[in-house]
């Protein structure tokens, strides 16, 4: 690997660490939620309160990152993640938690903005789309890995709590110990939803409702395990599993829509989601081998609708909008993020835990349903006018903030400085290190 891509690797190690914790943490809290007796409300609630976190922390996160720096930012955010995660273990009250998931939400956004800006930051063109693979691997392991140690201990007890808190310290020292020079501030971006909306209308109705269905079951799918009678294991397992079929099946998903009209491929997709869905509502499968299956179809069809959709926008949208395009879906996909679990638990408190599954498939089917009417309405771009797939770090819940866009390797000169690399801003050009 070239030298200039070392400090990188600090970077990611860091960032492993940092999901490895959000991971753990976000699928620890409904879990021992469930046991301590808490309402699928408030449940939902945990979720909707770091999405609302989340979407504030990307406009107002950059101020405090300008003022203070990447790197203080960064050890900022992440030991107050830690903090979090510390006093959820020793206090342990829904409201409390609600309250907290908010600052968590936050906080990720603003260490999610720092990582994609210093990752822009260090890459050229020839590997940027290196860099962003690794991004989407780095995130993938955390996350899953983090779920999966939910296997290894009680959730009763503060042990998984304590873990999470190590897991946040360990993200703070490889970028602490770089002496890499920091990047130059976030550059605002502008968004205009309704432009975005005229310019891709399935685009913006879809990322809404993936947003929905991919918050409701991000938030209350282990609990809908629980309640089901699933062992901490299993819940581990199926939510582990949702997140790494969707990733399987971007490629081929992917693939695909580089060569049909992609509104057939989101309406295929979604259909087989909401299919999925339909059929855990019907059939009730109250154990993990008749659960697991299904499951598998459900993250694989879900997960991979999000970059279709957003590579569909860009097939209709200027090269140089990239950036505002990625922008925008991304706040479309927030917003929804916050309504799904608000209307997940509710359902679940009314008609049963498997009926979290009937809000994923209304949205999912609603999304098939508008698809093929758009495909109806305007003719798909040609093959070859359009904007090449790639994979992006996407799963339940946000996970990648705007600076992500202009990572990705079909960001083009405008979005970016010649050669990927942005001009250094004169308060950080040689002084604080990370």
């Amino acid at each position: 690997m070239p030298r200039n891509l070392l400090p990188v690797l600090a970077l990611l190690l860091g960032t492993l660490f940092l999901f490895f914790g959000n991971g753990l943490h976000g699928l620890l809290l409904p879990v021992r939620g469930t046991h301590e007796g808490y309402s699928n409300e408030m449940l939902g609630l945990l979720g909707t309160s770091w999405a609302s976190g989340f979407v504030l922390g990307c406009f107002l996160a950059p101020a405090l990152i300008r003022r203070i720096g990447h790197a203080r930012a960064f050890s900022v955010f992440t030991a107050l993640i830690a903090i979090v995660a510390l006093i959820t273990g020793v206090i342990v009250d829904d409201i409390v938690w609600v309250a907290l998931r908010a600052a968590t939400g936050f906080c990720i956004a603003g260490t999610s903005m720092i990582i994609e800006s210093w990752l822009n930051e260090r890459a050229t063109n020839e590997s940027r789309g290196t860099i962003f693979s690794f991004y989407i691997a780095i995130t993938l392991i955390g996350v899953v890995g983090g779920q999966m140690t939910l296997a290894l201990g009680d959730a009763t007890t503060q042990t998984l709590f304590l873990a999470c808190g190590i897991f946040y310290c360990l993200a703070i020292l490889p970028t602490t110990l770089s002496n890499a020079a920091t990047p130059q501030p976030l550059k605002a971006v502008k968004l205009d939803l309704p432009a975005l909306y005229r310019t891709s209308p399935i685009a913006c109705f879809g990322i809404l409702l993936i947003g929905i269905a991919n918050g409701a079951y991000g938030t209350l799918g282990a609990v809908f395990g629980a309640r089901a009678g699933l062992s901490q294991s299993s819940v581990a397992l199926m939510m582990s599993l949702t997140i790494f079929a969707g990733a399987l099946a971007q490629f081929p998903a992917g693939r695909l829509s580089d060569r049909v009209d992609r509104r057939l491929v989101l309406a295929g997709l979604s259909g087989v989601a909401a299919l999925a869905g339909l059929l855990v509502v019907v059939t009730h499968p109250f154990e993990a081998l008749h659960l697991i299956p299904l499951i598998i179809f459900y993250g694989a069809a879900a997960n991979a609708l999000y970059p279709i959709a957003v590579a569909h926008a860009n097939d209709f949208a200027a090269p140089e909008d990239f950036v505002k395009v990625s922008g925008g879906l991304l706040l479309l996909f927030g917003i929804g993020t916050i309504i799904g679990p608000t209307i997940g638990g509710p359902i679940m408190t009314l008609y049963g835990p498997h009926y979290l599954f009937a809000v994923t498939a209304s949205a999912h089917l609603a999304i098939a349903l508008y698809a093929i009417f758009r495909s109806r309405m305007r003719a798909p771009v040609p093959v070859a006018d359009r904007e090449s797939y790639a994979t992006m770090p996407m799963g339940t819940t946000p996970v990648s903030t705007p600076e992500a866009s202009a990572l990705d390797p079909r960001a083009t000169a405008e979005d970016i400085s010649p050669e990927g690399q942005p001009e250094a801003a004169p308060a950080e050009q040689e002084g604080e290190r990370p």
